[in-house]
């Protein structure tokens, strides 16, 4: 068992070297300086993934309207998760609108809409971002294999490839949300920076 456990725990350090690509670091700094413009503008962030990825967008939403890592003010974030909404509007419309229905009832322009999907394959997530654009939000995307069929629909998007399985892409992504949500508060707030 020790050796399947070191082939896992291998393939977690690769996920995790994925963040130190030109590629990730670009997204993360792009990503980072939307976020902060966003909520300097007045604005929110609206967050959605399926399964373990939309825990992570409730995870990414609290870091924000909680704290991170030092006391501050709330930033507005929404994960659209409230299972009321999503038992109806799956009942009633379809599973595949139950975060563009979101999107249309709190979405304004100027906010920015967040999506995380590890196929990129997510019909929900689709219609959620074209519902997005249509409001004039801003759309960032974190996909995994190979971007899928969201790939090029968000405004900035990051791909984690090379795995196989969601959740090493799941890992990663949550990596890199927490390093964006530090460079987040580094442009808002001073201590960040101290």
């Amino acid at each position: 068992m020790k050796r399947l456990i070191l082939q896992s725990v291998d393939t977690v350090v690769r996920a995790a070297e994925t963040l130190k690509t030109e590629e990730a670091l670009r997204f993360m700094e792009a990503a980072a300086t939307q976020i902060a413009h966003c909520f300097q503008s007045g604005c929110k962030l609206l967050i959605v993934g399926n399964g373990g990825s939309l825990c992570d967008a409730m995870h990414f939403a609290e870091e924000l309207t909680g704290q991170f890592r030092h006391k501050r003010e709330a930033l507005p974030a929404i994960a659209l998760a409230d299972p009321g909404h999503m038992s109806c509007v799956a009942n009633d419309l379809g599973f595949e609108r139950v975060f563009a229905r979101g999107v249309e009832a709190f979405g304004k322009p100027g906010d920015l809409l967040i999506a995380l999907t590890t196929s990129g394959n997510s019909p929900n997530i689709a219609l959620a971002l074209t519902a997005a654009k249509a409001l004039g939000l801003g759309t960032i995307a974190f996909l995994g294999k190979k971007g899928g069929c969201i790939k090029g629909q968000a405004d900035l998007e990051w791909i984690v490839s090379g795995f196989e399985y969601s959740d090493r892409i799941q890992e990663a992504h949550m990596a890199a949300i927490h390093v964006i949500i530090e460079m987040v508060e580094a442009q808002l707030f001073s201590y960040a920076s101290q």
